[in-house]
C-alpha cells in the first residue's frame, strides 16, 4: 500500500515500483489523512532519530522512465502521540455542551436565500421569509430535524441526551485529522423525495478557543440527510477534542549508483512550475502582518471538497483606512492552516500558497481580477443580493465577483476560477473577519468573506456588485 502510495505522489515519473521489503506487517491503512512528503538527500545521510521511526529493510525501489533508480526509506508510522487523554477525569463532551443546550440559544447562518438556525438542543430548522405586504410576511420553512426524546432521571435530576456517543470521530481537513462531536437530531420536516420519510441532521460540535457557537457550514450530504458544523469553545475543554496537527512524515529517496541525486525530469518540472507560479502582477503589495491577529479553522463539510475558515481580527487601523485600503487591493485577507493557506486582494486576485522553509513560496493562482470579464459574468449571474428590512428599506446581503484565468488545472485542463462572495455578518467584534474556502467543482471554488466591516460597504454596491467608498 505504502509502495503505490509513493507512486502517486511522484506521478508520471515512475515507469516501476519494484523491489518492496516484504517485512511490511502491521502497517494501518493509508490515506490522504497522513501527509507525506519526498525528499531526497545525498550519499552523506542519516536517519532522524526523533518523530517517525525508519528501518533499513522498510524501503522500495523506485525506476523513472529515464532508468534512474532510488532506494526510498519508509516511515513506520503509529497511531500518534499520546498525551495526558487517557488520564482526563474532567466532564464527557456531553456534559461540557449541556450548558448550550439549556440556555435556549440560537445560531444563524444567511445565505443567499435561505437562512438556517441552528436553536441547540432543540431543533434545526431552514426558513425564508418574504414580505408581502406592509403588514403580511410570508414564510417557507423546514425543519431538517428535532433533538431526540429527553428523558428526566429521578436520582440526578439533570437531562439525559440519547444522542451522546463516547466514541471521537475525526474528519479529515487539509491532510489533518479533527475531531468533532455528533448530536443527531431526526424526526424533520417530511421529504417527497423519499416517500415522506422525516428529514434529519447530524449537527458536528467542533472545538474553536475563540468561536462563539457560529454555524461554519450546512451541507445536504444525502437527498433530505443534512450536517451542520458548529465551532464551540466548549468542547476545548476535553482534549480529546482539541484540534492536532498531524505531522508531515518524510519519505527519503537516495540515488543508487549512475543516478543524478534527484530525477532529471522532476528537476525540470520544478523550474517549470517555479516559473509559472509567479504572481501575475509587476510588484506585489506587502501585507501588513503586524496589523492584525488571527486564529484559522479548517473544514471540511457535506459536498464541499473543501472548506478552510479563518477569523481575523483586525486591529491599529482605523476603520475608514482599512476600507480604503481593502478596497484598492493593498490591504489583502488571509485565511487556512495546514498545508494550504489562502490570500484574497479585493480587485486583483486569489492566490492558494503554501510556505516551505527549503523551497521557499509555492503559490497557485486561484483567480486574477478582470472588470469586463466580470462585468460579462454578472449580467448573467446574480451579483447583488437585496434583501427587504422590517422598515420596508431594501439594503444589500451579499454580492458576488468572479475571478478568471487562475492557473491550468492538471484535472480539468481549464484555468481555475472562482466566485468571491462578500457578505455582511453582525459580531460582537466589529473588526471579525471570516474567510472561507469551498470548491463545489473540480478547481472551480467559492470564497466567502464575512464581517462587520464589509456591512459598511455594501450599500454601495451597484447592479453589477462593485463596491465604492461611500460618501
Amino acid at each position: 500500500m505504502m509502495a503505490v502510495l509513493l507512486l502517486a505522489l511522484v506521478g508520471g515519473l515512475l515507469e516501476v515500483c519494484s523491489g518492496v521489503s516484504a517485512n511490511r506487517g502491521g502497517y494501518p491503512s493509508f490515506t490522504d489523512e497522513i501527509p507525506f512528503k519526498i525528499t531526497w538527500p545525498g550519499a552523506e545521510f542519516t536517519l532522524p532519530t526523533s518523530g517517525a521511526l525508519y528501518s533499513e529493510e522498510d524501503f522500495v525501489i523506485l525506476t523513472t522512465t529515464e532508468k534512474e533508480k532510488y532506494k526510498c526509506l519508509l516511515p513506520s508510522l503509529t497511531a500518534g502521540e499520546e498525551d495526558d487523554e487517557k488520564e482526563y477525569g474532567g466532564p464527557s463532551p456531553g456534559e461540557l455542551l449541556e450548558s448550550l443546550f439549556k440556555r435556549s440559544s440560537c445560531s444563524y447562518r444567511i445565505e443567499s436565500y435561505w437562512t438556517y438556525e441552528v436553536c441547540h438542543g432543540k431543533h434545526v430548522r431552514q426558513y425564508h421569509e418574504e414580505k408581502e405586504t406592509s403588514q403580511k410576511i410570508s414564510v417557507q420553512e423546514y425543519f431538517l430535524g428535532n433533538m431526540a426524546q429527553k428523558s428526566q432521571s429521578t436520582e440526578t435530576g439533570k437531562f439525559l441526551y440519547i444522542c451522546i456517543s463516547y466514541t471521537v470521530p475525526t474528519k479529515n481537513i487539509e491532510g489533518q485529522l479533527t475531531p468533532y462531536y455528533s448530536v443527531a437530531m431526526g424526526n424533520g420536516t417530511p421529504c417527497l423525495l423519499k416517500q415522506d420519510q422525516p428529514r434529519s441532521t447530524a449537527v458536528l460540535y467542533v472545538c474553536h478557543p475563540e468561536a462563539k457557537h457560529e454555524i461554519l457550514s450546512v451541507a445536504e450530504v444525502t437527498t433530505c440527510e443534512y450536517e451542520v458544523v458548529v465551532l464551540t469553545p466548549l468542547l476545548c475543554a476535553h482534549p480529546k477534542y482539541r484540534f492536532k496537527s498531524s505531522p508531515v512524515n518524510a519519505i527519503f529517496c537516495q540515488a543508487l549508483a549512475g543516478s543524478p541525486l534527484r530525477p532529471q525530469r522532476l528537476a525540470q518540472l520544478d523550474k517549470e512550475q517555479e516559473e509559472q507560479l509567479k504572481p501575475p502582477f509587476g510588484e506585489t503589495s506587502a501585507v501588513r502582518e503586524e496589523a492584525f491577529t488571527s486564529t484559522h479553522k479548517p473544514m471540511t463539510v457535506g459536498g464541499q471538497s473543501q472548506v478552510t475558515v479563518g477569523t481575523t481580527h483586525i486591529s491599529r487601523l482605523t476603520d475608514e483606512q482599512l476600507i480604503k485600503e481593502f478596497l484598492s487591493g493593498s490591504y489583502c485577507l488571509h485565511g487556512g492552516v495546514g498545508w494550504w493557506k489562502y490570500e484574497f486582494c479585493y480587485g486583483r486576485h486569489v492566490h492558494q500558497y503554501h510556505e516551505d522553509k527549503e523551497q521557499g513560496k509555492n503559490i497557485v493562482v486561484v483567480g486574477n481580477w478582470n472588470a469586463d470579464e466580470h462585468l460579462d459574468w454578472a449580467k448573467k449571474n446574480v451579483a447583488r443580493s437585496l434583501q427587504l428590512r422590517e422598515d420596508g428599506v431594501q439594503k444589500v446581503k451579499l454580492v458576488s465577483h468572479f475571478y478568471g484565468h487562475g492557473d491550468v488545472c492538471d484535472l480539468t485542463g481549464k484555468p481555475r476560477q472562482v466566485i468571491v462572495k462578500l457578505k455582511c455578518k453582525e459580531s460582537e467584534s466589529p473588526h471579525a473577519v471570516t474567510v472561507y474556502m469551498l470548491e463545489p467543482q473540480t478547481c472551480q471554488y467559492v470564497l466567502g468573506v464575512e464581517s462587520p466591516v464589509i456591512c459598511r460597504i455594501l450599500d454601495t454596491a451597484d447592479d453589477y456588485g462593485l463596491l465604492s467608498l461611500s460618501s
